[in-house]
């Protein structure tokens, strides 16, 4: 029973809101409207829309007067004219609820082409109601294979059997072009356009837009992706020209495996749709169709992911997508029918984007060639401005480290050419950023430029490239180095979300693997507005579902196998239900449920007696292998199991969140099933591992996953312990333990322990990489030392985000933000102070607006700052004595347990203060 007379505490509250629309007390209260709309997973007035059934979303205004919402009411109709008093769409009416997010649409059906128009308003806990908010939108692009009259259309280059490395056919780039003639003015003008590779599209010599590598990586005998633009300003009356350059892309370029499942040696093609309004109401469209021509001779005369571009400019084309240029040599390109088999839909994530510029900090001359050097490793390419000789060639090569010796080392790199070639056709300074192709590098060397010329820095940038989207939370602390590892975690993500969630983006690999992408998923939601970005890529890993349930290695599938591994093919559960948490978007389990479900079938189809013979990877790269390998000492089946039972709890879960009772009863057996059978085949009664090797990973699966009864489960703990002492307190942990050593010594009450593991210093820590000069996450905990040089293996990125996945308890513990209820309707701040640290804090925007805490121990005094978002609540967990208390209708006390103090906040922004012992 909480008591005041229990203890003494001096809490204040600051008010951090603005009071606007001040009223009389006479005069009714109009509140300030609800503020940025958005629909489904995040989307703000899109173009191109993928969904016709959308949700809505919107934030409450920060007030002194709006702590919650007590109802709402959303308008929908096919004109803004028609808000908000008259929509002919949907009038969801005065709804008594406080759900401000994932609102289903229930109005009239929406069709391919609509723009549709919403707006809404609220009441606040005191049935005040606000003004309309701002009139929002979104317009469908195609969303059936049925809407498209073109054709596909290209060369084909093929024939022309070029081989590349791993004798793989590589197609020369296309310039494909179609000329035609309006006879009046448009009103409205939208581009409908795909590849099978990757496009960049011009009409009358201007950019339609700035994207990046469009449309983007999916199983291409599945889906493929279309994008939607508004070209109305581009289209004149009388002449037009389109425009595109289309490349391999990783549609019939070369992949790790060289054998995906849709046949990549068939040409790139296009499909382009251009649908005009005149202004006199009449209708035009021009397609991709047998009337437009082609070239495979213009200045890009290579292209491809892995090896870079080789840019000829003798053969540029001045104003070839323009209408004063002369193709009459140029060849009729072939078509294909649409084939009705691979879905055509619109992108559902953001594209990618030039999204940030980085400049050398130095530059060094060796071997006859000059090192820029950015000091970040970063993922794009480069923007070169450098003096040439007419027919000199320049020779652009990139690195993540240079060797001990300082010279420059591509090994890593494997077959993976990455470099890119330019040939200058005159003297002068040529300006060249590669289109096609990317690379990760933190140096950039030239070689081939007029060397009469002193290099400048302003020869190079780096222009860095990822999936568009913006931070979504801020982490800081009074720790140089674990400011440094966040920065790491931070460029990680931005190097490994190009389109899809990449393993590494440097080699001859940039695959979205499946284990990397389930332990990081949680972490990157709390650095980045992400959420459409895995809710499109989750799509993918349904399509590639196998029957049986076995989920591949990589999605899109780049390799067509049969074969799923345990703790990999396991992100078709994990990841639905942490983002769940993270977001409350109740649809996006369902989207999932029944790949859920076909996995634990695919589980147990792999099993026997419910301990699994499954396929894994396993604890891969666990450092200090006994067995050697790189798949750790746990054993696979010892894996496996745990993953079984872990699917299997993880879908029980969102069974019940679905409400779907019979199923949550079934897969709760199952659970239980497993754990009983892991247990006996793998535990002894003093809970300690029966037979193999002991790891740290196989003590942490067993207490992570709740495997083991009550009675075993503090005999694992203290052989977890010990194991980490026989290691000095260092992790032994690869893709799949690391993960859990935070969670699991949190639940231990051996907080202390994990601050330990994440300070050390040597070798295997987080620390000991930034030491040898780490700007992003590495594959291995020993990628590179400072006077060794690489790790011998081949295997070796210096850009790998799996071991970022201690962002996540960075974020919880030390920043101490985490969700109670999914979305953070309920909010836990609960930050846990411990040496070195002397201050952290953390800001996270949640689905109902910005969270943030933030703390600093001043001798023995422990302060606290606290903002909580509009229509949440926190329960703040304050360590140590408080001195006195003033209880309000914003803080109530909850609990005094185990030295910490519990208090129930409404929104606002608090500041604490206590007494450390």
């Amino acid at each position: 029973m909480f008591k005041k007379s229990n203890f003494k505490f001096f809490v204040y509250a600051v008010s951090a809101f603005i009071f606007l629309n001040m009223a009389s007390c006479k005069e009714q209260v109009v509140l300030r409207a609800p503020e940025n709309l958005t629909i489904s997973e995040g989307f703000e007035n899109p173009l191109g829309f993928y969904d016709a059934n959308p949700t809505f979303s919107w934030k409450l205004p920060v007030l002194e007067t709006v702590k919650s919402q007590s109802a709402y009411h959303l308008v929908v109709a096919s004109s803004e004219d028609m808000l908000p008093d008259n929509p002919d769409l949907w009038d969801s009416g005065k709804q008594v609820t406080d759900q401000s997010v994932w609102i289903n649409y229930d109005g009239k059906s929406l069709q391919s082409r609509q723009k549709v128009y919403w707006q809404v308003k609220y009441w606040n806990q005191d049935e005040e109601g606000s003004n309309w908010s701002e009139i929002n939108h979104f317009e469908l692009g195609l969303l059936s294979n049925e809407d498209w009259k073109a054709q596909w259309a290209g060369l084909d280059t093929a024939k022309d059997s070029i081989r590349g490395r791993e004798k793989v056919l590589i197609h020369k780039p296309q310039y494909l072009r179609k000329g035609f003639e309006l006879s009046n003015d448009v009103a409205s003008a939208r581009l409908y356009i795909t590849a099978k590779g990757v496009f960049d599209v011009v009409i009358n010599g201007q950019d339609v837009s700035d994207d990046v590598m469009s449309p983007g990586f999916t199983s291409y005998d599945i889906r493929i992706e279309t994008l939607t633009y508004d070209v109305t300003d581009l289209i004149e009356s009388g002449q037009n020209t389109i425009g595109v350059e289309l490349a391999s892309g990783w549609y019939s370029g070369r992949l790790l495996w060289g054998n995906p499942p849709w046949d990549n040696t068939i040409s790139p093609k296009v499909l382009v749709q251009l649908e005009m309004t005149m202004k006199d109401g009449s209708k035009e469209i021009v397609i991709s169709d047998k009337t437009w021509k082609g070239t495979s001779n213009g200045p890009l005369q290579f292209a491809e992911i892995y090896d870079g571009e080789i840019y000829d400019s003798n053969f540029e084309m001045p104003n070839w997508t323009t209408n004063n240029f002369d193709d009459k040599n140029w060849t009729p390109v072939e078509v294909t029918q649409i084939d009705n088999h691979v879905k055509l839909e619109p992108k559902r994530h953001t594209t990618v984007k030039d999204k940030i510029k980085l400049v050398p900090e130095e530059i060094v001359k060796k071997n006859g060639a000059v090192i820029f050097n950015l000091k970040q490793n970063m993922v794009g390419v480069p923007l070169v401005k450098v003096p040439m000789k007419k027919g000199d060639t320049l020779k652009i090569r990139f690195s993540e480290m240079l060797s001990p010796d300082g010279t420059f080392y591509t090994d890593n790199y494997r077959s993976a050419h990455s470099t890119d070639y330019y040939v200058a056709s005159e003297n002068g300074t040529i300006e060249y950023q590669p289109k096609f192709t990317f690379h990760g590098f933190s140096y950039i060397e030239l070689s081939g430029y007029d060397d009469s010329k002193e290099p400048q820095k302003d020869w190079v940038t780096g222009i860095v490239q990822f999936s568009d989207f913006e931070e979504n939370g801020t982490f800081n602390s009074s720790h140089e180095k674990l400011n440094q590892l966040q920065s790491n975690i931070v460029w990680g993500l931005r190097g490994n979300f190009l389109d899809i969630p990449t393993d590494c983006p440097q080699r001859n690999e940039r695959l979205g693997w499946t284990g990397d992408a389930q332990v990081f998923g949680p972490t990157s939601m709390f650095n980045a507005d992400v959420y459409k970005f895995w809710a499109s890529w989750l799509q993918s890993v349904r399509e590639a579902q196998l029957e049986d349930g076995a989920i591949p290695w990589t999605v899109p599938d780049a390799r067509g196998n049969k074969i799923a591994s345990s703790g990999w093919g396991d992100v078709c559960t994990i990841i639905p239900w942490k983002i769940y948490l993270r977001t409350g978007d109740i649809g996006f389990l369902e989207d999932n449920f029944e790949m859920m479900k076909k996995w634990v079938a695919h589980h147990e189809l792999k099993s026997k007696d419910y301990v699994s013979n499954m396929m894994s990877f396993s604890d891969w790269l666990q450092p200090f292998p006994e067995e050697g390998g790189t798949r750790g000492d746990t054993s696979k089946e010892l894996i496996g199991t745990a993953f079984f039972a872990h699917s299997a709890e993880l879908t029980a879960k969102t069974a019940e969140a679905l409400g779907k009772k019979e199923e949550q009863g079934k897969y709760e057996e199952v659970f239980k099933k497993v754990s009983k059978a892991f247990d006996k085949a793998f535990f002894d009664e003093s809970g300690k591992l029966k037979e193999g090797l002991e790891t740290q990973t196989s003590y942490l699966l067993a207490l992570a996953f709740e495997l083991l009864p009550e009675n075993k489960r503090k005999n694992a703990e203290d052989n977890l312990l010990r194991k980490l002492e026989d290691a000095d307190n260092h992790l032994r942990t690869g893709f799949l333990g690391t993960p859990l050593l935070s969670q699991v010594l949190d639940d231990m009450d051996k907080t202390d322990l994990m601050y330990q593991l994440l300070f050390n210093e040597t070798y295997p820590s987080w620390f000991y990489s930034i030491n040898q000069g780490a700007t992003t996450i590495w594959e291995r905990w020993n990628s590179y030392d400072k006077e060794k040089g690489y790790n011998p293996m081949s295997m070796n990125s210096l850009n790998h985000y799996a071991y970022g996945a201690i962002g996540e308890w960075m974020y919880e513990r030390i920043g101490g933000i985490a969700p109670l209820e999914a979305g953070y309707k309920v909010i836990r701040i609960a930050p846990v102070p411990k040496e070195p640290l002397t201050s952290a804090s953390a800001s996270l925007n949640t689905p109902y607006g910005e969270a943030s805490s933030s703390w600093e121990v001043k001798g023995n005094e422990f302060q606290l700052q606290v903002v909580v978002p509009p229509n949440t609540t926190a329960k703040v967990v304050l360590p140590g004595t408080p001195e006195s208390i003033e209880e309000t209708n914003s803080i109530e006390p909850i609990t005094n347990e185990a030295g910490n103090y519990e208090f129930l906040v409404q929104p606002g922004t608090y500041s604490f203060t206590s007494k450390l012992p």
